[in-house]
């Protein structure tokens, strides 16, 4: 342990202190495991999920706790984003040397950063603390979450899953541990201190506090994602990828789209493609009444949050006693999205921002030019350095918004809260955490991946020397302005 983390730790008493050194002692154990044994301990944290009953068990547990999303979204979200990340790391290196590079004289040694504390969300309890769990233990940490009060039984069952695969491979408890109930911010913070390594995926209060916890931290950025759809797309199926994308486990996802930017020449065709598909179009007077139900002090309600399409039109019927027979009938159908037309942004356009529910705003707009500069003001709001969805036939429209737009990936042709976070059909790694880079005011902007969870060493060797001409450096300058 290095002087800093003692000091911090001593200054902490109690059980995080406690946790903490428990945790310490387990590294110092693994630390010494062998790459085959570290890669036999990845594998029973992803069985402890994986397996369908302890899954399906987990994804009841989640929703019933919670409220938020559904149990067989869930279900597909714990299998296919574990699997998706063991495939990720299966054959990777994580414990000695793990590349040579002769030409550079460049060994490099992969070293554990410690004892990692998870920060994790309500909206993804079980999946998010498997996803980092399984990345620290990949580059040997020990790692203690912290999950959101409501996530806190979820996560508390996913650990005594995987408790019980440690015991089948004689792999220490204490590698892997929950922060007692009630979890407070007090407790979390100084968990965060502790620790040698934050990783915060949830509310952007989470993520300040991480950052400014003194423990070196990566932290996600707000989602608030937006797609375009342009004039030369297949309308069949960017709306099949959209309404997949934005039901999805209720739209808990950062990734689902909260604003399609539609050029107006196909926005009638789109509409008719995704209201046969479910989706509900409001009207002005339905879009008012959504939004006092949707933010009825300004913030968003629980009350939507990770609802279904149907429950949240028998929620605006509880409070639209004129409108209720609309509302009513309109629940009956089972809608599988609603949909608003906007075309304001900003803090007094609500639908312009996160709405973590089936609720979807359209923006028109008259060419892909102006689809692009809508995003970026939407994004100028909120969700810059996430991502945005393109469904197009125009390949430079991608380039061109990976060159202008505030956006850490660009999602195209695919359902995008699918694809974001890592797809066996796209070359993006499996994760749950997505940074968005300074625009989200993050310090990475890559999907969250197990390197992120290792120190690396570099031995350096000399190498026959090579300097550079000035004529090589200062060439072309010196052609084109001169040498004065």
């Amino acid at each position: 342990m290095s002087e800093k983390n003692s000091s911090t730790t001593a200054a902490i008493s109690g059980p995080v202190a406690e946790l903490v050194a428990r945790a310490r002692a387990a590294q110092r154990i693994y630390e010494g495991w062998s790459q085959q044994q570290v890669d036999m301990a990845v594998a029973a944290a992803g069985w402890a999920i994986i397996e369908p009953a302890r899954n399906r068990e987990l994804a009841e547990l989640a929703v019933a706790d919670t409220g938020v999303g559904n149990v067989e979204d869930k279900v597909r979200k714990n299998h296919r984003k574990t699997f998706g990340l063991l495939r990720d790391l299966k054959g990777a290196k994580s414990v000695g040397v793990i590349a040579e590079h002769p030409e550079l004289g460049i060994v490099e040694i992969a070293r554990p950063v410690g004892v990692v504390c998870a920060i994790t969300p309500s909206t993804n309890p079980g999946a998010t603390p498997a996803n980092k769990i399984i990345n620290a233990l990949k580059g040997r940490n020990a790692v203690i979450v912290a999950p959101s009060p409501k996530g806190w039984s979820t996560a508390a069952r996913l650990i005594e899953f995987i408790h019980a695969q440690f015991d089948r491979i004689g792999a220490p408890h204490d590698l892997v541990q929950l922060l007692p109930a009630p979890v407070s911010k007090q407790s979390t913070a100084e968990l965060m201190r502790a620790c040698d390594l934050v990783v915060a995926t949830g509310s952007q209060a989470n993520v300040r506090a991480a950052y400014t916890c003194g423990t070196p931290a990566f932290g996600v950025g707000a989602g608030n994602v937006a797609g375009i759809v342009d004039e030369t797309a297949d309308l069949e199926l960017a709306a099949d990828r959209i309404l997949r994308s934005k039901t999805f486990d209720n739209a808990t996802s950062c990734s689902s789209e909260n604003s399609l930017v539609v050029v107006e020449s196909v926005r009638d065709a789109l509409i008719a493609a995704l209201e046969a598909r479910g989706a509900v179009m409001l009207d002005g007077k339905q879009k008012g009444v959504l939004q006092e139900l949707m933010w009825p002090e300004g913030k968003l309600s629980a009350a939507v949050i990770g609802k279904s399409a149907m429950r949240i039109a028998e929620r605006a019927a509880e409070q639209d006693e004129a409108g209720r027979a609309e509302w009513l009938a309109m629940a009956e159908r089972r809608p599988k999205m609603l949909l608003v037309a906007e075309d304001g942004i900003g803090d007094d356009h609500p639908y312009s921002g996160e709405k973590l529910s089936p609720v979807l705003a359209i923006y028109s707009v008259k060419d892909f030019d102006e689809a692009a500069a809508t995003v970026t003001r939407i994004y100028e709001h909120q969700g810059a350095g996430h991502s945005v969805g393109l469904h197009s036939a125009v390949p430079e429209r991608a380039m061109h918004l990976g060159l202008h737009v505030p956006v850490s990936r660009v999602i195209v042709d695919q359902a995008h809260s699918i694809a974001t976070g890592g797809s066996f059909d796209n070359g993006l790694p499996f994760s749950l955490s997505m940074g968005c880079g300074t625009w989200g005011k993050n310090n990475f902007s890559d999907n969250m991946n197990y390197r992120h969870y290792l120190n690396i060493t570099r031995i350096s060797r000399p190498i026959p020397e090579k300097v550079p001409s000035e004529d090589e450096i200062f060439g072309e300058f010196f052609a084109a302005h001169g040498a004065a």
